[in-house]
């Protein structure tokens, strides 16, 4: 969550709950168990049908009477502790009957009998449809066309034998045609396509697989094309920008992403900062937050305060599109700044329990969507913890300002954790730093990306020269996130998922009400330590190379892969030789390996045979064991030349072969067989080993894809595929099969791969992955040469960049 800015540094009074016990420092909390209930009744009925989630409703209704009616001495008389708490519990019961009977009611719409029977039977329909949001790509794997997912309103349905069936109903539209880029929200059209079940959990009644491009008959509002005309200005003024801060400005002001590179979004997810990639409740705060600081520093009244607040709400609301997200995250957003900015932060919290009460009554749907969930979350932490620990801070002369910024993120962040980490399957470390050194940053960009947008339809120069002073505060949150993302340990594994999210959510609030004991607290701090150092199962240790422990390492030679295994002190079996004779060879005297025994090539693509000649510069090399698949040639060829010069034997062996030398074991595991007619025959032959090195297991997966290792599961070796380090397939790139990586389980993930390459690798869904499963993950494109230390458990050094080694 973003600081709302300046003017929300109000004095210390009874009103801020300071903590010190009085009633009127306890949070107003009267409406937050209808809110609740309301919020988790929709969220279980978005699981159900129509019957059970109304039959859910009738039974709290039912509840609800018999209790008030308890409560009001007609069914017996009260305790005075039932007095007192029997209305909540009437509250609560009042939440479950809203939030059950109103999704009931819209599901009861979505699977209307007409509109079910065409889904089920998959029918070719003609759809007239209401575009209801911005097309979304789906970034898919390398290659592929990309995917356009357009959330629509149906107004009507025509099936195949003519009849049209009349279903104000929710479709969610799947195409490739680039006749579907550039609608914007509010246009009706007509499209062609298949229906099929959407996958469940939300309001859409079907998803329809257009054909060919939308059949268009009205102009979007004109409040759309503004805002349109408003967004692709931004765009172009980002333009000219480097890929990271031009692509992630767009995001930042007004949630457009489609530029935003996918290393920055996962660096994002693995710190913690995810919500600055879309609008929020905070974004309206420091846009409405600046105009408020200025009203008052123009000493105008509260009442014109106020009606300039409103029309710069409304227009960035406009702005960024009055979608319902945009329309949930103003109302957020709005909710904390007046309750702040008036100084009666206890009055908030009702308001946003009313505010959080409405919305879902309006839209059921939202009580499954993860940012109206961040959203609330992030303004209740803002107006509950944050007052709170502001003032503790001051208490103990932490000065004014810097207290407002610990609390600020520290709060949101805490508040959102267990939503973030059921999204992500990780718990981040670094996010509160990472939320603390990001604060000053925010605004600036902020501010002026949203000037940037509103001058460039009449000054594109000036919009430039805005998007660029722009940049340079999100350059500095690029920044942050990427070395926040790559500290060790920077996120733990962490059940993912509604069980994960409730699971932390239960911690954070039994955490809270028990550090309210100060003995609890310091013993709480002891064990949080504690855990974080015990939950990281490998270290970076101190720099020096080569390390005097290490048992595997991989080579920083560009795009491609190079892998040495330690035999002994000069001696190592080293596996593919990289593009590079002169990388591989600066990569073994750093290593001070003067004897190889043997060379494994795992298949005969250039770059993991293109400096097969700089293993044998001044080396001696036993044998050279290559895959039964010959192709290509150029790289068989390449491979024989430099054997036969060096004079060692070219040999090739089946799966189950095994070879041992001083501390190394070696089992040949794959392919189990020949796999032919897949997307790359070389890459699913490659050859890929099990090994054992002073102990620690290692998986050296060469380039295999998803064909052959879904062979290996289906035909795995004996003691199955689970190894301490994984040399991870192809570079890191689309192409893994999820089961595969999950039964690797690896603790220490290597992915050799060459900077700036164009070919997307690696995959930041493959290392997130990879990531949530607990593994710390090394690539020799940013850390360079990497090697796995072997002692009390397992360590890594990075050896950092060579001049040279940095090519794609």
């Amino acid at each position: 969550m973003r600081t709302p800015g300046p003017h929300t540094a109000s004095r210390p009074d009874a009103s801020t709950g300071g903590g010190s016990g009085r009633v009127g420092d306890l949070p107003d909390l009267r409406l937050a168990g209808m809110a609740l209930a309301t919020w988790l009744a929709a969220l279980t009925g978005l699981q159900l049908t129509a019957r059970p989630a109304l039959l859910v409703a009738v039974v709290a209704a039912g509840a609800a009477v018999t209790c008030g009616l308890h409560l009001a001495g007609v069914l017996g008389h009260p305790s005075p502790p039932a007095r007192r708490y029997g209305w909540v519990v009437v509250t609560v019961l009042i939440g479950v009957v809203c939030g059950a009977s109103a999704t009931a009611a819209r599901l009861a719409v979505r699977d209307a009998a007409p509109v079910r029977a065409l889904v089920e039977a998959r029918a070719t329909v003609t759809a007239e449809l209401v575009v209801r949001d911005d097309p979304r790509p789906v970034r898919g794997a390398p290659g592929r066309s990309a995917t356009l997912l357009v959330a629509t309103r149906s107004t009507g349905v025509t099936g195949g034998d003519g009849r049209r069936v009349e279903a104000s109903v929710r479709v969610l539209v799947l195409t490739s045609d680039p006749g579907w880029r550039g609608l914007l929200p509010g246009q009706r059209l007509t499209a062609r396509g298949r229906l099929a079940p959407p996958r469940g959990g939300d309001l859409t009644a079907g998803v329809l697989s257009a054909v060919g491009p939308p059949v268009l008959h009205a102009a979007p509002p004109s409040s759309q094309r503004a805002a349109g005309a408003l967004r692709a200005g931004l765009q172009r003024a980002c333009a000219p920008l480097p890929d990271e801060p031009g692509g992630l400005l767009p995001g930042l002001v007004v949630g457009d992403t489609s530029r935003l590179p996918p290393t920055v979004e996962e660096d994002f997810l693995a710190t913690g900062m995810t919500h600055l990639n879309a609008v929020s409740g905070s974004n309206v705060a420091i846009v409405v937050g600046v105009v408020l600081l200025v009203a008052r520093w123009a000493r105008a009244g509260p009442w014109l305060a106020a009606g300039l607040c409103g029309v710069a709400l409304v227009g960035f609301v406009i702005l960024v599109r009055p979608s319902p997200s945009v329309v949930r995250a103003a109302t957020m957003g709005a909710i904390g700044l007046a309750a702040l900015a008036a100084g009666r932060p206890r009055a908030a919290l009702p308001a946003l329990a009313a505010g959080v009460t409405v919305l879902v009554l309006v839209d059921p749907e939202l009580a499954g969507d993860a940012g109206f969930a961040l959203s609330v979350l992030a303004t209740g932490g803002l107006l509950l913890l944050a007052p709170r620990w502001r003032d503790a801070l001051r208490r103990r002369r932490v000065p004014t300002g810097f207290a407002e910024a610990l609390a600020v993120p520290a709060a949101a962040q805490l508040a959102c954790a267990p939503v973030v980490a059921g999204i992500s399957g990780t718990i981040s470390l670094v996010a509160v730093p990472a939320n603390l050194l990001a604060v000053p940053a925010i605004a600036p960009a902020t501010v002026l990306g949203v000037a940037a947008a509103v001058i460039s339809p009449v000054w594109p120069p000036g919009a430039e020269f805005l998007a660029w002073l722009a940049s340079w505060p999100a350059w500095w949150l690029v920044t942050v996130a990427r070395h926040g993302a790559r500290l060790p340990a920077g996120t733990l594994p962490w059940p993912d998922g509604v069980a994960g999210a409730l699971l932390l959510g239960a911690l954070t609030v039994a955490t809270l009400v028990a550090t309210r004991h100060p003995v609890v607290r310091r013993l709480v701090a002891v064990v949080a330590v504690a855990v974080v150092l015990g939950a990281m199962p490998v270290r970076l240790v101190a720099p020096g190379w080569p390390p005097a422990t290490w048992v595997v390492a991989a080579c920083a030679v560009g795009q491609g892969d190079a892998v040495v295994l330690r035999v002994a002190p000069g001696r190592a079996v080293v596996v593919d030789a990289g593009p590079d004779p002169g990388a591989v060879d600066a990569c073994l005297r750093g290593l001070d390996v003067r004897e190889v025994p043997l060379l494994v090539v795992s298949h005969f693509h250039v770059d993991h045979t293109g400096g097969v000649a700089g293993v044998f510069r001044g080396r001696r090399v036993g044998a050279v064991l290559a895959p039964s698949w010959p192709e290509p040639a150029a790289g068989r060829d390449l491979v024989r030349a430099a054997a036969a010069a060096g004079s060692a034997e070219v040999v090739t062996a089946p799966a189950g072969w095994r070879y041992r030398a001083g501390a190394v074991e070696l089992t040949l595991v794959g392919p189990p067989y020949p796999l032919r007619g897949t997307r790359s025959d070389p890459n699913n032959n490659s050859l890929m080993l099990l090994a054992t090195v002073a102990g620690v297991r290692v998986l050296l997966a060469g380039d295999a894809e998803t064909e052959e290792q879904r062979a290996l599961l289906d035909h795995p070796p004996p003691g199955g595929l689970r190894a301490q380090v994984l040399k991870v397939a192809h570079h890191g790139s689309a192409y893994q099969d999820p089961d595969f990586l999950d039964a690797v389980r690896p603790a220490v993930a290597l992915v050799p791969v060459g900077a700036g390459n164009t070919y997307g690798h690696p995959n930041p869904a493959v290392l997130g992955r990879l990531t949530r499963g607990g593994a710390r993950v090394l690539r020799t494109d940013t850390d360079g040469d990497v090697a796995v230390v072997a002692g009390s458990g397992l360590a890594v050094v990075v050896r950092g960049l060579r001049p040279g080694n940095q090519r794609g």
